[in-house]
């Protein structure tokens, strides 16, 4: 039977998401977990690749296992996992689902904050110069009818093409903290962080709107600006529709 994975990590201690040689990843962290629960090995399929450093309010992986008491099998992982990997909840769903390809949107938050604040290092981005939000959403008005990313993108990327849908967009400020928001169907590597630093960069007045456009346009991650640090980084929801799931 096929389960999906509602997670939660706090991404600071690990290198990511995917299992890689000589690193401490989250996706090892559970598979580590499910083959000591069910005694057999268990691997599990994200809805996508956080990078080191980066968080996850709602992480989506799936895995296959015989019948399972879903509720006593996350409590049971939950007691065995470190304490900056949370298992939320399992769900039984359909055969042919998939927590990558079966996802119908990603909503991802940046965060940054503008007044020193010990309990944020390591959760958000501290950044001291002003911004101009107004400005900022101008250019999320621009992004939210682009299609082709490419600029964002992390180069040498193997992927068939560029385009992400995006349905949201929209930097908030409450007092001194911010919060970038940004949905789509999907996202390439690295987008979120180059796309929020190409964001800072219009809000301090060094990219006009007009020369915002002109990066879309280029198509050339070089002339975008740096990508922001990853712990202000969190995946916060991935949707799907409702009928792949069985519970």
């Amino acid at each position: 039977m096929r389960y999906f994975m509602d997670i939660t990590y706090r991404g600071t201690h690990f290198s990511g998401w995917q299992t890689q040689p000589n690193a401490i990843t989250i996706q090892e962290e559970i598979e580590k977990g499910l083959q000591f629960l069910l005694k057999k090995k268990t691997p599990i399929t994200g809805s996508g690749r956080t990078d080191a450093g980066v968080h996850a309010i709602q992480q989506v992986a799936h895995f296959d296992a015989d019948s399972i008491n879903t509720s006593q099998l996350a409590h049971k992982l939950n007691a065995l996992l470190v304490k900056d990997i949370a298992i939320n909840k399992i769900t039984t769903a359909q055969t042919e689902a998939h927590a990558r390809f079966s996802a119908a949107s990603r909503k991802y938050h940046y965060r940054l904050h503008q007044t020193k604040d010990p309990f944020k290092e390591g959760e958000s981005y501290y950044f001291t110069p002003e911004l101009n939000i107004e400005e900022i959403n101008r250019a999320c008005e621009i992004i939210k009818n682009w299609q082709n990313f490419e600029c964002f993108s992390k180069v040498h990327t193997e992927v068939n093409h560029f385009n992400c849908d995006i349905y949201e967009a929209k930097w908030v400020q409450v007092k001194s903290n911010h919060l970038f928001i940004i949905k789509a169907n999907r996202f390439l590597r690295g987008m979120v962080r180059a796309i929020t630093g190409t964001l800072i960069d219009v809000g301090r007045g060094k990219t006009t709107l007009a020369g915002f456009r002109e990066i879309l346009e280029s198509n050339d991650r070089k002339r975008a600006g740096r990508a922001v640090p990853a712990k202000g980084l969190y995946l916060q929801e991935v949707n799907y529709p409702e009928e792949i799931y069985l519970d």
